[in-house]
């Protein structure tokens, strides 16, 4: 509106005082000679609008109370967002007030006693968002990070699946990384982070936050674009503006955990937004690996490779006063403690920390912000792609690749330069058919009568069956016919119990006297066979048994010879655990004789699987096959489930459906790679690893020592009687079977941790994985590798066979012909004259015509077809 002199006189005497009222706006210095240059009507303009808002909110200095006293009560959300736009649009005395009342210790204990509700609803987005917009001002902004819990509080609040939240947690602390001092605070916030969601290790919520999928493309993208621009920020600011060293140490913490292949995934987003932070992380990465290049004047350092890297060292300290130094701490490591029993790792952790607190320090000699273990960087893999859809490998990807395994030094990339991926396109091609594979020139056989066979086996079973029924039913005949026939002879106990005793007592041809005599000296004349004594165990006097017998002590006379023997057996003090020890006693040495090579097997296994470098290329052969076929999520792997080595028999060819992936791999193996066939022949020992047989018999072997010498112990306590020699005997027993059962289990403690670190090597779950089914996958696989092989030599003999049988069809086919042709010859009377008879007596026979007759037949055919009408003339031998 225009305005008349004296409203221009109040205005111009207005903005001479403005800057009076600029301090409720918190303008920084160049805001505030924007704000000065601004046209007299403009500053009026914000005049009436500041006032207007005052006016409207004329208890606007006592909000900050009422909020406070919400936010104790646990107020609900739409008390938050109210506070929310006040923080944002009240005068700077609101926001000031608010932080003197100590309105952000609220926020944050609100924060920290939410249950999972509230942690998973709105209320919690609008919570942070009051932090953010306490954070748009100057003072606001100090506040927060000089708070002693501030950022830690709102870095626990990533442990929600409330996207809004989540992003809105991302954006404070990705901005906080560009505050003076923030960076550090944001790496220690994620370490506590790491304690209070108990990860495995720092950033892992955002790397599977990162992979995962929400549903929706919109929240999808929002979220990752957070992320990413917290990781880049993390990445360039703080001690990585400065530090290559920094920035290389904690990017190997991202691609530890499998960052690099999420990125390559997050490109089928097609998100301007998310595309520009995916482009800045790989540039800068690209950036730092050159620089760590040149620094060894190397075009590329291989960082798998100890050797290259040692190399490298070496090169780069030699002729230097450190030199010496480097020797020594090369020495002094050879004499660290390696295995792993006890806790010599942690001396490695130890000294792997101490050297990258010494690499990472700045000049001054200040170490920078916490970071993470120095790790081997996973190159992105450049996979070939198939011009068409494959068959899939079912294999199962490992999650991640540890240092140490197998899979570090596995480079599939090797193998692609040397399989022909056009043939392997076109033997696995999901819809192509009908094509012989280059690799696999030879016909399959099937198996054939394995239906007789089986038929055979049922025979031979309900054979057995039934001679077994007549054998029983001839027993039972005999059981009658002696249980018929009446002794005058007292019998208490069970009558086929007495019969079998009978019949064993028959056998030992001890009297009671002797076989007492024998107990009580634990066979000092080895009476006993150990056959008998497992009988003898059988027929232990029964409580029932004592007391009828007990009951008829008097008819001693009379008594039947198994009752007679049960009775005098019973008088002997602990029979049973003496004849338990006593067969213990004489078993013992065949059972550890039967353990030793068991826990020998065991450790043979686990250092052949170990130390198998054809086993490793083989390895090497299926990964860089899995990775060609399968695509997306199944494939670009760095490793691989052992267990998957028994699914490559299941893809099978598209050409051939009894030529399956392993057929295929053994052929290539033969012709590229004939030294890894090798591989059967370094693992010898896997068959015979049955661990839980192992665990079993030690056990057995355990709880039997202990039963023997707590029978010892009874025994020295009480008097001994005339000819009883258990003690003694037992006493050198115990001695002498103590030392060699602790040297079969120390033997299996360390067969055990070979296995454990033979786990570890592929890379799998060692709480998780037994010997029994490690070594039986391997077991399996040898068993399929080896079909497979004869399978293939009986296509190959198949081949031949048929080959051969052409080549002499068309032998005796093109002699029949000469003999025939030389019969005709003959029987016109002319002698072979060579090339030019051979000529005349084809156009004698007509035979230099069947090509033109055979022609002309075919034109005859062909008019006979065709419709004419009545006049046209047959065809004759003239006009033929």
């Amino acid at each position: 509106l225009p305005l008349n002199p004296p409203c221009q006189h109040f205005l111009t005497f207005f903005c001479n005082f403005f800057p009076t009222s600029q301090d409720e706006l918190d303008l920084t210095e160049k805001h505030r000679e924007a704000m000065f240059a601004l046209p007299a009507e403009k500053k009026w303009q914000i005049y009436c609008s500041k006032k207007k808002e005052q006016e409207e909110n004329k208890s606007a200095t006592s909000w900050p109370e009422y909020y406070i006293d919400q936010l104790n009560s646990m107020a609900r959300n739409k008390t938050i967002e109210s506070l929310k736009t006040a923080l944002r649009t009240q005068p700077m005395r609101f926001v000031t007030r608010f932080i003197d009342l100590d309105g952000l210790t609220c926020i944050l204990n609100f924060l920290k006693s939410m249950d999972y509700e509230t942690t998973e609803s709105q209320i919690h987005t609008s919570l942070i968002g009051c932090i953010k917009a306490l954070m748009n001002n100057s003072q606001g902004r100090a506040h927060v990070l000089s708070h002693s819990e501030s950022i830690n509080i709102i870095a626990q609040s990533l442990a929600t699946e409330n996207i809004k939240t989540k992003v809105a947690v991302l954006e404070i602390m990705g901005a906080v990384c560009l505050v003076p001092g923030g960076h550090k605070k944001i790496l220690q916030a994620m370490l506590h982070y790491q304690r209070f969601a108990c990860e495995r290790t720092r950033f892992q919520t955002l790397i599977n936050d990162l992979d995962r999928s929400t549903g929706r493309y919109r929240d999808e993208v929002n979220l990752k674009t957070a992320i990413m621009s917290f990781i880049n920020a993390v990445l360039s600011q703080g001690a990585g503006e400065t530090s290559v060293e920094f920035r290389i140490h904690l990017r190997y913490e991202f691609l530890m955990l499998g960052i690099q292949p999420v990125i390559d995934k997050l490109r089928s987003h097609e998100n301007s937004t998310l595309d520009r932070h995916l482009d800045y992380f790989e540039m800068l990465r690209n950036e730092d690996e050159l620089a760590l290049s040149k620094r060894f004047e190397s075009v590329h350092i291989d960082t798998k490779s100890a050797t290259q890297v040692f190399d490298l060292i070496r090169k780069k300290m030699n002729h230097t006063e450190a030199y010496p130094h480097f020797m020594s701490v090369l020495h002094h490591c050879l004499l660290m403690p390696h295995k792993r029993s006890g806790n010599t790792v942690q001396y490695w952790l130890l000294l792997d920390r101490i050297v990258q607190q010494m690499v990472l320090q700045n000049d001054k000699g200040i170490p920078p912000p916490p970071g993470a273990p120095l790790g081997p960087s996973l190159k992105k893999k450049n996979i070939p792609q198939p011009s068409n859809a494959l068959k899939s490998f079912n294999w199962a990807k490992l999650a991640e690749v540890r240092t140490g395994t197998v899979w570090m030094d596995v480079d599939d990339a090797k193998v692609f330069k040397i399989l022909d991926l056009d043939d392997i396109e076109k033997t696995f091609s999901a819809y192509q058919r009908q094509q012989v594979p280059r690799a696999m020139q030879f016909i399959s056989l099937r198996e054939k009568g394995r239906g007789q066979i089986i038929t055979n086996k049922q025979n031979k079973v309900a054979c057995c069956t039934l001679t077994s029924s007549s054998l029983c039913s001839q027993k039972e005949a005999e059981d009658d016919t002696l249980s018929s026939k009446k002794v005058k002879e007292l019998s208490v106990i069970d009558g086929r119990r007495a019969q079998n005793c009978n019949i064993l007592l028959s056998r030992l041809k001890l009297s009671n006297e002797e076989m007492k005599r024998a107990i009580l000296t634990m066979d000092e004349q080895e009476d006993l066979p150990k056959d008998m004594l497992e009988q003898l165990l059988k027929f232990v006097p029964e409580k029932s048994d004592v007391d009828l017998l007990e009951e008829h002590k008097h008819e001693l006379d009379r008594m039947a010879k198994p009752d007679r023997f049960l009775y005098e057996m019973s008088r002997i003090n602990h029979y049973q655990q003496r004849l338990q020890s006593l067969y213990f006693k004489k078993k013992f040495a065949e059972r550890i004789a039967e353990m030793k090579p068991k826990v020998e097997a065991l450790t043979k296994a686990s250092k052949e699987i170990l130390h198998s470098r054809n086993l490793k290329q083989l390895l090497e052969v299926v990964l860089a096959f899995g990775n060609f076929m399968n695509k997306g999520q199944r494939g670009n792997a760095y490793g691989f489930k052992v267990s998957s080595l028994n699914k490559i028999a299941d893809t099978k060819s598209s050409i051939d459906k009894n030529i399956t992936l392993l057929h295929y791999l053994i052929t290539i193996l033969e012709k590229k790679y004939p030294k890894v066939l090798m591989f059967q022949e370094d693992l010898q020992n896997l068959w015979r690893t049955l661990m839980t047989e192992l665990e079993k018999d030690i056990g057995n072997l355990r709880s039997g020592l202990k039963s023997v010498e707590s029978e010892l112990e009874y025994q020295k306590k009480r008097p001994q009687e005339l000819g009883d020699k258990f003690v003694s005997v037992v006493s050198q027993f115990i001695t002498v079977a103590s030392f060699s059962f602790s040297d079969v289990e120390d033997s299996l403690t360390e067969a055990k941790e070979l296995f454990l670190r033979a786990v570890k090597h592929f890379g799998e779950d060692a709480s998780k994985m037994q010997p029994d089914e490690f070594f039986g996958i391997f077991d399996q696989f040898l068993q399929s590798f080896s079909e497979a092989q004869q399978e293939n030599e009986n296509m190959r003999k198949r081949k031949e066979e048929e080959e051969r049988r052409a080549k002499m069809e068309a032998q005796l086919k093109e002699q029949r012909e000469k003999e025939r042709k030389a019969r005709k010859a003959k029987a016109n009377g002319e002698d072979d004259g060579g090339e030019f008879d051979d000529l005349v007596s084809a156009l004698r026979s007509g035979e230099v015509f069947d090509k033109d007759l055979s022609k002309m037949k075919r034109n005859r055919k062909r008019i006979n077809s065709q419709t004419t009408d009545s006049r046209e003339r047959p065809v004759t031998k003239l006009n033929f």
